[in-house]
């Protein structure tokens, strides 16, 4: 097989308690890396814990800087860091609070900065980003969020240069059905997926293990970097 072991190497995932960080951790676990998985609430990292073997996991908001710099700085270098960590919710820019909208942008996008600026990762090593569909493909009902998504995809391009020889990339998923859905009633849930899965050339949403695969491929493959990966079931192009 093409790619890098990662057998005893070791892997930090900002967001692993749930949804793609949790999948990307389980994924890692199972290649023979030794994990640990960062989340802001103990609760979810404890439950995230339980079903994953051997886990390592640290209570941490990427939002607070020298909280992330200070969990580096206790540590030997990592050999991959993936940052999928947000705290996000959505919708038109006028219809909502300008806190709220600077509150997406300190998690999802001040956050990746955050762990990029005080990262400690081997050479040949990799930082991979998650951004999202949204930012080639904007929406009026996510302005802000597609912004990020977009600054994201920049912000994995400038660092491959910069951070070399650590390798830098960006995966950009699309509609995924994660716990993120949660916060809507069930019927209101199926039916957003619905429409979704009817937009899309391959017929359904993705699932959090689909854009694991991607991201864990990032690390195996030492000839990869300045890369924006879309995996997004055709849906920048639909």
């Amino acid at each position: 097989m093409i790619g890098r072991s990662l057998e005893d190497k070791t892997v930090a995932v900002f967001g692993g308690s749930s949804g793609i960080g949790f999948a990307v951790a389980g994924q890692a676990l199972a290649a023979g890396a030794s994990v640990t998985i960062l989340s802001r609430d103990p609760a979810r990292l404890a439950a995230a814990a339980s079903r994953l073997d051997y886990a390592d996991t640290f209570a941490l908001d990427v939002r607070d800087a020298a909280a992330v710099s200070a969990f580096f700085s206790a540590r030997p270098a990592f050999d991959h860091v993936v940052v999928s960590a947000a705290q996000l919710s959505i919708g038109p820019l006028r219809q909502r609070r300008l806190e709220d909208e600077r509150a997406a942008m300190d998690s999802k996008f001040w956050g990746a900065v955050h762990v990029a600026q005080a990262a400690r990762i081997t050479d040949g090593g990799s930082l991979t980003l998650v951004s999202g569909m949204l930012g080639v493909r904007p929406s009026g009902k996510a302005t802000v969020l597609g912004a990020v998504n977009a600054a994201l995809d920049a912000l994995a391009r400038a660092l491959a240069s910069e951070l070399a020889p650590v390798r830098v990339n960006c995966v950009s998923p699309g509609r995924i059905d994660t716990e993120w859905w949660d916060s809507l009633a069930p019927p209101e849930r199926a039916a957003l997926l619905e429409r979704t899965a009817e937009a899309l050339p391959v017929g359904r949403v993705g699932r959090p293990q689909e854009i694991a695969v991607m991201i864990v491929q990032c690390m195996r493959n030492g000839f990869l970097t300045g890369s924006v990966l879309s995996v997004d079931g055709g849906g920048s192009i639909a």
